[in-house]
């Protein structure tokens, strides 16, 4: 048998190393993006957690609670003062919604949408009034119209629920002193906003601020969509994109003015064209995550 003679060691040494075959292959383009991808949402913040918050009587006064599918989860105060579960709970069926609020403070947002102009320039800033809380009612409850009131009108809206004390806050924090947001009409007698000192009738009459069902939290306030429907037909459509003096805005600049208490609610601005009321319709306002608020409208006993 014959064998082949091994290299010298030198040139043993000197003769370059041979690669290794490697098992791993260039990622391809679509593995590669694939894998960023998954990067990206892993570095990416987790969705707001949404919930609904209410206000009820189910036989003993109100109350407050957590709204989950068909059942109310009872708090011992209102969710923005930190209110825990008892751990009673009632069925929805059960219970009569209150407006699910209880303000200190009501204001509200004129002129807010340029639908809703009518040909007038665009104001420079929010235009503001005030609403009494007592004009707020809840779900269910009637519009009165007063006897002597002409041309009530509806107005279908988004409406702010503070959360923390406010005072000369930052657009760039307003949002931060929201706690959530409800559905909200406010109701407007025409003829006394033309011929009356200030809008005190027009605005702030009994029954004229309907709210509910629910406050809603992890919601986009500058991203919903607002519906008022007049007898099941749709009157009024937008989405609060299209405010012309967004949420944090319209938060900082009452914040200059007054302070903002938890409960307090602002009201901002109803979209397209309104038409009057009459006693025997019923109007609802829809606001995209909170729900559908409904009220019939009666004329007054006296």
């Amino acid at each position: 048998m014959a064998f082949s003679n091994p290299a010298p060691a030198s040139a043993r040494a000197s003769a370059p190393p041979t690669a290794a075959p490697s098992s791993l292959s260039s990622p391809s383009p679509i593995l590669l993006g694939a894998i960023l991808l998954a990067i990206a949402l892993l570095a990416a913040p987790a969705p707001a957690q949404t919930a609904k918050y209410v206000r009820y009587d189910s036989g003993g006064g109100a109350s407050w609670g957590r709204l989950e599918g068909e059942q109310i989860h009872q708090l011992d105060d209102a969710p923005w003062a930190g209110g825990e579960a008892t751990g009673e709970t009632v069925a929805l069926d059960g219970a009569r919604l209150l407006a699910p609020a209880d303000p200190s403070k009501v204001i509200a947002v004129g002129l807010n949408y340029k639908s809703h102009l009518g040909g007038a320039t665009a104001p420079a800033e929010p235009p503001l009034f005030a609403k009494l809380p007592s004009s707020i009612i809840g779900p269910g409850e009637s519009i009165v119209i007063p006897p002597d009131a002409e041309n009530v009108h509806y107005e279908a809206e988004l409406v702010l629920v503070v959360g923390r004390e406010a005072k000369n806050v930052s657009e760039a924090e307003a949002l931060d002193y929201v706690f959530g947001v409800t559905a909200g009409n406010d109701v407007s007698g025409r003829a006394w906003q033309r011929g009356d000192l200030q809008w005190f009738r027009a605005k702030a009459s009994d029954t004229f601020g309907p709210l509910g069902p629910v406050v809603a939290t992890g919601l986009d306030p500058g991203k919903l969509q607002v519906e008022g429907r007049l007898n099941g037909e749709t009157v009024q459509k937008e989405s609060s994109a299209d405010l012309l003096f967004g949420p944090a805005q319209i938060v900082s600049y009452l914040s200059r003015y007054v302070t903002l208490l938890p409960g307090d609610l602002i009201f901002t601005g109803t979209p397209g064209r309104t038409a009057a009321l009459s006693p025997g319709d019923v109007f609802e306002v829809e606001v995209e995550g909170v729900g559908t608020l409904r009220n019939p409208v009666v004329a007054s006993s006296r």
